[in-house]
């Protein structure tokens, strides 16, 4: 190799005694690592594998320093948009449970309850649906389906209740989710003339009767069936139709949430 390369044996030796090539063997060493992890992995990550697989003790001020010289540079993972989305600021606000677990209502349209589910679909796709329930009556009075968790469709199905008569002054209880606490979604509820609701945190039993609607929608659809977006917004749609005005409860005396509300006006006139 020294006759190929035309220097001198005296001279190889010298090369590799030099201060910037002492670090050659752990530097191997390091980047077999490196490479493991297709580059993504840092000098904690890098130490606690050289530890755990090699049984090698080194100090991270070496990697980093290893790693600096010899051009080892992690790639670094791109922020989650909707962890930055899902940010709360110092304008979020939240506020008192005030439905405090009092599900058994027989007035329509007074306390609603919101939230928002996930479904898996086709292959790896994810949509979000956001959904508003009458606790008195279990009618579904909104919904949206998103491929996204921006605010725009919990603030399209919030808008949506706009059409309905009779909900002045009806308390809308929520998780303290981003999008209940965000200033926009304060203000449309404000319009609306309705009066917020969140449950504690970390306790999604203060929100029951919307997380046994999800439930039964989870149970009833065969969503991972579709393999459009389009697919999955026909069924969530044709199953809210199903479920508001053909699916018969015995909790509503045997009968479908657009029936027992009716039923409930009857009676209260």
């Amino acid at each position: 190799m020294c006759a190929i390369a035309q220097v001198s044996t005296s001279g190889y030796y010298s090369w590799l005694k030099r201060d910037k090539h002492k670090d050659y063997a752990d530097y191997l060493i390091i980047k077999k690592v490196f490479d493991k992890g297709n580059g993504k992995r840092g000098w904690r990550t890098i130490q606690m594998h050289l530890k755990s697989d090699n049984d090698i003790v080194m100090n991270h001020k070496k990697i980093k320093r290893i790693m600096k010289k010899y051009g080892l540079i992690t790639k670094i993972r791109k922020k989650n948009p909707y962890k930055t989305i899902m940010k709360k600021t110092q304008e979020h606000r939240t506020f008192e449970n005030l439905l405090d677990r009092n599900f058994k209502q027989d007035t329509p349209k007074k306390i609603l309850s919101t939230d928002i589910t996930y479904f898996y679909f086709g292959k790896g796709c994810k949509a979000y649906l956001q959904v508003i329930k009458d606790v008195a009556t279990r009618e579904i009075l909104s919904w949206q389906l998103s491929n996204n968790l921006t605010m725009g469709f919990v603030l399209k199905s919030i808008k949506k209740l706009n059409n309905l008569n009779d909900l002045n002054k009806a308390l809308i209880h929520s998780d303290q989710g981003f999008h209940y606490t965000s200033p926009e979604y304060i203000k449309e509820i404000k319009k609306l003339n309705l009066i917020q609701s969140m449950s504690r945190k970390g306790n999604c039993i203060d929100n029951a009767p919307i997380e046994s609607f999800f439930g039964h929608l989870k149970d009833d659809v065969d969503y991972k069936l579709a393999k459009t977006f389009n697919q999955l917004d026909d069924m969530i749609n044709n199953y809210m139709d199903y479920y508001n005005n053909k699916r018969y409860q015995w909790g509503l005396k045997k009968m479908t949430p657009v029936q027992y509300r009716d039923h409930l006006l009857s009676i209260s006139h």
